[in-house]
């Protein structure tokens, strides 16, 4: 029967499909295995292809599908009319039946199917929703799909469609979408608002498919139909015939023909060399790529939601959007990428941006396995033969954050940022988005996109990598390498990023960035003038009045236990150290200078660092007491650097911790404070520096204490004094609120940002908490506006549960806790043709207007981070004075626990007169436009947030459950957002750590051979 133009029984009539794409609402009665093809209503799935060859297919309902493999095309589809006895192994059928999308297959071994990454069992149907990604491995190549929308078509009978793009068909159309655009107006609170804003975004899909049905030549698509019918050993007693209904006309749109659907490519018309087949040209496509965007860096932008704007609109203007292709312009001239994200397609990436195979090009992305693994051979993996300069990076998580502080149990860590680093010869772009690396997240999703050119300079400046919040010409440039360094400090072979940066001025960057890396922080204690500091000649040199301060890192000293347990003079070298110790006076901060002295007659290691303490008004080395050493992993970067003159190194240590340790009293480790400063050879880095000095200048930077999270956020925003009365608000939009979330947490984000309380008269000036707003203040009166889509905004969108269950995330517990707050505010999409689509933007933003009636002023957030403790951290409060060993052995002040990689950036607007830098005072606040309604509409008494237990609920109403193919609702696949359900409360008293075996293994090494050295020197 191949061939025949005949149709299943019981089919409804077909009608053109409208423009609004909403999801099934309710799903015809459950269907018998043996009809696979009878339902009451009738609609088209969107599938997009990705992959060599890139197309969008539309399967209607009710309808069995065959898509294949071919060796020629890409894929071959067919319509069946049953499902086939023996399919191919290869074969993917896609059933349709019940207003519902299934997936079902017979691959075994590698290359199987997987849905959002998850493998699919064989001969099991799998039910794919709206935002699906689906991957297949095929000789070597990946190929896969995304399921777009569903386009409901409406009633039942009808009568046949019209040819391809004639008038009655347009005419019916065009008045169907003006009906719904003049009721659309009519309901509108604004109308002169949707009028600007829909014409702004190109007035929608309707619009744009009328003028391309009025286009000459627009019904021709690009078929492959052989006169030969399939052959049986394909396709035995199947009928090939695919249904000839129109559908709304896309540029690369491939539907069924009388016999095979295949997908073109090569020099069957979709090639680049084949341009007269208009039908075929990716023509919008290819010129909307080809075009650049630019931005100041004073605003952030939206990306280009694939059904939003003309197709034939190409300028990249702020109120349509931006795509990914367009900030990567012109891909030619690029000469390193760096990337950062939390999910990924990589496949999708290269193809979709055409990367140039021998494009060097560096992905850091989440992996739990790997990033929690302590080998450093998990760091990195190259798994693409076709581009042999692409390389995966896995930044490690520390064991301190870890459930237990093993990281064998993991723990809640999450690799979350979304940076884009483009370098050209002339210039470096950096990107701040909130879009991972996958196709939905550009395509079917808001998402919040920032970028800044910044030009080369005329010779590098390494002095820049080191720069200060108070110095806005280079704070970009040290918080840009630093977060970088954090990720590949472990990868050797990409630390040379470090010396790329150095290359170009960042001086007009338009914000500062807000970094988070994983960790338990300390603040930096201020840096005191040290009497010594490392020499490779073994040569002690006494303080330099002229030296400039770099940073401080936060180390240990390893090997302390076994110098003081195993000796037999051990009493004689406790009395000596406790008369050291206790000779000395603590400075103000409690701790005391030690001597660092370079071994590099060691065998074991060339890099070893000895750590001794002496009487330093009247310094002998006979005289020192040697106390351990700096830990391996340290003194590998700190002696090349310091033999090379570039920086000089000193150190101090907490006294009582090391009498503890060394009487036995605990453990743990003993801290070590490494002050770093620019040595004798600094300013002539530039000319000295080489390949080898990378990755030890890449793993300083990565230890510099830095403020990170919370700490970072008050950095940048404290030292504005805000003006209380004159805020309007206060608000924060993110796709995921944390578990944990509390009034605490919510009272030191606030008070990071800079808010205080008006006055207050329950604590005395005294009080440390005098004048910063805290829980009680939080619970007297909210600070943050928090925005959150409802369960009823989330069932009426385009994209229906399925994809918002993936992309959202809001713990119930964590409602029920903040219910009462009124906190909670619905996030309604801005500008309104983005109304229905998902958000995942994380937006900031607080606005104060002006005393005089001039300009507000403010600041505004967009990045990657979250609300939640994971994302900006967790202040730890310092151990109780009940406990005097666990008072006297940690260092006093809070800590930050901060579980995620995330990455933001913050635009100012100062307050007017208030301005420092040049760059601030171009922004106003007014330009920025924000991605939801403002002010957000408060949540009604029956209002409920689109909790995951919501999504769950609402999904399994949905559900139609059928006999041959139950869907499971039990699993929430989280696939943008960690689960924070195991978020522990973290104490500070847990955050002292044991010197590890492979730390003490290295120490007992290097002891033997210094002893053994020492009994030689004396013989002799």
């Amino acid at each position: 029967m191949a061939g025949s133009d005949t149709t299943s029984p019981g089919l409804a009539g077909p009608s053109f499909p409208p423009t609004d794409a909403s999801p099934p609402m309710a799903a015809p009665p459950p269907q018998q295995p043996d009809h696979p093809y009878t339902s009451g209503g009738l609609g088209y799935f969107h599938l997009r292809l990705v992959g060599p060859a890139s197309a969008l297919l539309l399967l209607r309902s009710d309808r069995l599908y065959s898509l294949s493999p071919s060796r020629r095309r890409g894929h071959r589809l067919r319509l069946l009319l049953a499902r086939p006895r023996r399919p191919r192994a290869r074969d993917l059928l896609l059933c349709t039946s019940g207003g519902a999308l299934r997936l079902t297959h017979r691959f075994s071994g590698a290359g199987a199917p997987s849905v959002n990454g998850r493998p699919i069992r064989a001969r099991t149907p799998a039910e794919l929703a709206v935002g699906d990604e689906v991957s297949v491995l095929w000789r070597g190549a990946r190929y896969g799909l995304v399921v777009e929308r569903f386009v409901s078509c409406g009633g039942g009978g009808g009568v046949a469609a019209k040819a391809p793009g004639s008038c009655q068909e347009g005419l019916v159309f065009r008045a169907e979408s003006l009906r719904k655009r003049l009721r659309a107006i009519s309901e509108s609170e604004d109308p002169l608002s949707f009028l600007r804003d829909s014409s702004c975004s190109g007035n929608g899909s309707a619009d744009a498919g009328v003028e391309e049905l009025r286009q000459d030549g627009a019904g021709e698509l690009c078929l492959d139909n052989p006169t030969n019918p399939v052959s049986e050993e394909n396709l035995p007693q199947d009928d090939c015939n695919l249904d000839q209904d129109k559908l709304e006309y896309h540029p690369d749109v491939v539907k069924g023909g009388d016999t095979d659907a295949e997908l073109c490519q090569g020099s069957k018309g979709c090639g680049d060399d084949n341009e007269e087949q208009t039908g075929c040209s990716n023509g919008n496509e290819e010129q909307h790529h080809s075009e650049g965007c630019y931005s100041d860096g004073s605003t952030f932008f939206l990306n280009r939601l694939a059904r939003i704007g003309s197709l034939s609109d190409t300028r990249a203007e702020p109120h349509s959007g931006v795509t990914l292709p367009q900030l990567l312009h012109p891909v030619e001239s690029l000469v390193r990428v760096f990337t950062a994200t939390f999910t990924s397609d990589i496949s999708w990436f290269l193809d979709y941006c055409k990367i140039p195979q021998h494009l060097p090009v560096t992905i850091a992305c989440h992996n739990k396995e790997r990033c929690w693994s302590a080998s450093s051979e998990n760091r990195m993996a190259a798994p693409f033969e076709s581009h042999p300069n692409l390389l995966l990076v896995y930044p490690r998580f520390p064991e301190e954050i870890a459930f237990g502080k093993d990281r064998k149990k993991q723990g809640v860590a999450c690799h979350h940022p979304k940076l884009i680093v483009l370098q050209r010869e002339d210039s470096m772009r950096v990107v701040v988005t909130s879009a991972n690396l996958v196709p939905r997240q550009w395509h079917l999703i808001t998402n919040t996109v920032w970028w800044q050119d910044f030009p080369r300079r005329t010779s590098l400046d390494y002095a820049a990598l080191f720069g200060t919040a108070e110095d806005q010409n280079s704070d970009f440039a040290a918080q840009l390498v630093s977060f970088i360094a954090s990720m590949v400090n472990e990868v050797p072979s990409q630390a040379y990023w470090i010396n790329e940066i150095a290359k170009y001025n960042f001086e007009g960057a338009g914000g500062y960035l807000i970094a988070s890396v994983p960790g338990i922080h300390a603040h930096s204690p201020p840096y005191l003038e040290s009497n010594y500091f490392l020499s490779e000649k073994h040569i002690l040199h006494k303080k330099s009045a002229h030296r400039v301060y770099v940073g401080c890192v936060q180390t240990s000293v390893v090997g302390l236990s076994h110098r003081f347990h195993m000796p037999s003079d051990v009493g004689s070298q406790l009395r000596a150290l406790s008369a050291f110790l206790g000779k000395f006076r603590e400075n103000m901060h409690g701790t005391t200078e030690v001597i660092l002295k370079r071994n590099t007659n060691i065998p074991a290691d060339a890099n070893a660092v000895s750590v001794l303490v002496a009487d330093l008004d009247k310094f002998s080395e006979e005289g020192s007491v040697q106390l351990g050493f700096l830990p391996r992993e340290v003194a590998k970067w700190v002696a090349p650097l310091s033999d090379s003159g570039f920086f000089n190194f000193s150190g101090v240590i907490y006294p009582r911790e090391a009498l503890e340790a060394a009487f036995g009293v605990n453990n743990t480790k003993v801290q070590l404070l490494l002050y770093v400063s620019k040595g004798p050879e600094f300013y002539r880095i530039s000319g000295l520096i080489c390949d080898e000095h990378f990755p030890p200048l890449c793993s300083l930077i990565a230890s510099l204490k830095r403020c990170l999270g919370l700490w970072r956020l008050e950095e940048v925003l404290s030292n504005i004094k805000w003006p209380e009365a004159l805020e309007t608000d206060f608000i924060y939009g993110a796709s995921s609120i944390g578990t944990s979330i509390n009034p605490q947490f919510i009272a030191s984000f606030a008070s990071a940002t800079g808010k205080r309380p008006h006055q207050d008269f329950d604590s005395q000036e005294s009080d440390p908490e005098w004048g910063c707003w805290t829980a009680k203040h939080e619970l007297k009166k909210p600070s943050i506006t928090l925005l959150f889509p409802t369960i009823d905004r989330v069932k009426k969108g385009a994209c229906g549960i399925q994809l918002c269950r993936s992309l959202l995330s809001l713990p119930e517990k964590t409602w029920q806790r903040l219910r009462s707050t009124g906190i909670f505010h619905d996030a309604i999409p801005q500008p309104y043709a983005r109304i229905g689509h998902p958000m995942h933007v994380k937006v900031a933003q607080r606005r104060f207007e002006s005393r005089s009636g001039g300009h507000s002023f403010g600041w505004t957030y967009c990045g990657s981070h979250n609300f939640s403790p994971a994302a900006w951290g967790q202040i730890l409060s310092p151990p109780s004075k009940a406990n005097p060993t666990e008072a006297r052995s940690a260092p006093s002040g809070p800590r930050l626990h901060i579980c995620n990689y995330e990455l933001g950036i913050i635009l100012i607007s100062p307050p007017p007169g208030k301005s420092k830098q040049a760059s601030e005072s171009r922004h106003r606040i007014e330009s920025i436009a924000l991605p939801f309604v403002v002010p957000p509409p408060r949540y009604k008494g029956s209002d409920r947030p689109a909790t995951r237990l919501a999504m769950r609920e609402a999904a399994a109403e949905a559900c139609v459950l059928q006999s041959y193919d139950v869907v499971d609702l039990s699993d929430d696949t989280d696939e943008d957002v960690p689960d924070e359900d195991d978020e522990q409360e973290v104490e500070l008293s847990d955050c002292s750590q044991q010197e590890k075996e492979e730390e003490k293994i290295y120490a007992e090494t290097l002891w033997g051979q210094v002893d053994s050295s020492q009994s030689q020197e004396k013989d002799s």
